[in-house]
């Protein structure tokens, strides 16, 4: 017990310590907190979709259809038409031959290379993956090899010296914490000739990215190998709940057999697979609200080019601001929150050593004025003395 508390204390110190928020309504631009109300820039609901109208009521129409619990496992009785519709509706949506639900996108990835790779096997990975796909292949107990990020020809050069056992390339489609993109189609390409599985993590792609929304997984490969797996989340763009991987017939048969994240855990609620339904169809309609996310993201950018503020490089909703320091990304983070918007200091071990940053999130729902005041705090917290020493 000391021992924690003591790790508990040192991590408070070296301003890494995390604590959550409690929001008192429903997720959306504006969210209140504590009874104070927020400009919320740090949401994964980039159409804004997660409070729409239509999905609560879809949601209270699959609740009063199937209840609220599934009750077991899909494998026992908890899989029910809802969850079979929604996968129906994937696979047609994806153009894969079939669709596999999984709880979410980290016991997807656990549930995908584990039954893939063994001990036997290698994982390569991108260095800036998400933590799922670190922590699959320490599960899958595969030797993990990792590449510097993007980098094809380091990929190359490490899958050139393995020519025996299961191999498996693994990469986030749009990089959570920096918003830039894998280049999928060199991936499925350096995969393929390499005789090795790709999987790829398009979670913050679906709904997005590419036609219809169906992200960048599918935007950057119209013509899908066998060996490439698509793992996509509903929580972001759909705005619901849950995740899924697209494959092939016999890869789909296989992670019902040997997935054990899927074998071994109560089915989600079939109400919010219904729910989904709904979504998915919001999203296949919603070239406007993607226009419109496009319109948004650049005209932050911009404005953020005006003010000279430190952003990577990114085109998608997800736009970080480098400060570097982790103490002085919390205090950014303090600042803006007294001023009454919120935006989360992402700070190490989720980004390396001296990257601390703010990651900013949009919304096809912000409003430019919105985005005018986020610019314009942000300008005046980094101006404070305060934030002078970054």
């Amino acid at each position: 017990m000391q021992n924690l508390t003591a790790a508990l204390a040192a991590r408070k110190q070296q301003q890494l310590y995390r604590v959550r928020q409690t929001l008192q309504g429903a997720q959306g631009t504006q969210v209140r907190i504590d009874g104070r109300v927020y400009l919320s820039f740090c949401s994964n609901d980039y159409l804004g979709l997660a409070s729409d109208p239509r999905l609560v009521e879809a949601l209270k129409e699959g609740a009063d259809r199937f209840g609220v619990g599934s009750g077991a496992a899909h494998l026992v009785s908890g899989h029910s038409y809802a969850h079979q519709a929604l996968e129906d509706d994937l696979a047609a949506f994806t153009g894969r031959p079939r669709v596999l639900l999984f709880s979410t996108g980290y016991m997807a990835n656990l549930g995908v290379i584990s039954a893939l790779v063994d001990r036997h096997g290698r994982v390569f990975e991108d260095r800036l993956n998400h933590a799922s796909l670190v922590d699959a292949a320490a599960l899958s107990r595969a030797r993990l090899v990792r590449y510097p990020h993007n980098d094809m020809d380091r990929l190359r050069e490490k899958l050139s010296r393995v020519s025996k056992g299961m191999r498996l390339v693994a990469s986030d489609g749009i990089f959570s914490m920096d918003g830039d993109c894998a280049p999928v189609a060199e991936l499925a390409r350096l995969a393929t000739g390499h005789g090795a599985w790709l999987l790829v993590d398009d979670a913050h792609g679906l709904g997005v990215l590419g036609e219809q929304g169906r992200g960048w997984f599918l935007d950057q490969l119209p013509a899908v190998p066998d060996n490439a797996l698509l793992m996509a989340t509903l929580g972001k763009g759909l705005g619901t709940f849950g995740a899924f991987v697209a494959g092939s017939e016999a890869l789909i048969e296989t992670l019902i057999q040997q997935a054990r994240t899927f074998i071994y855990t109560t089915a989600p609620p079939p109400a919010i697979a219904w729910a989904s339904r709904t979504a998915l169809r919001l999203v296949r309609e919603g070239d406007h609200l993607r226009a419109r996310l496009r319109e948004r993201v650049q005209y932050f950018r911009d404005g953020a080019r005006e003010l000279d503020l430190p952003l990577m490089a990114s085109g998608t909703p997800i736009q970080p601001l480098l400060v570097g320091d982790a103490g002085a990304a919390l205090r950014l983070s303090e600042c803006l929150r007294a001023q009454g918007l919120l935006v989360t200091a992402i700070r190490p071990p989720t980004v390396p050593e001296g990257t601390a940053r703010l990651r900013i999130t949009l919304s096809a729902a912000h409003e430019a004025v919105q985005i005018d005041r986020l610019l314009e705090t942000v300008a005046a917290c980094l101006e404070g003395d305060s934030l002078a020493a970054r």
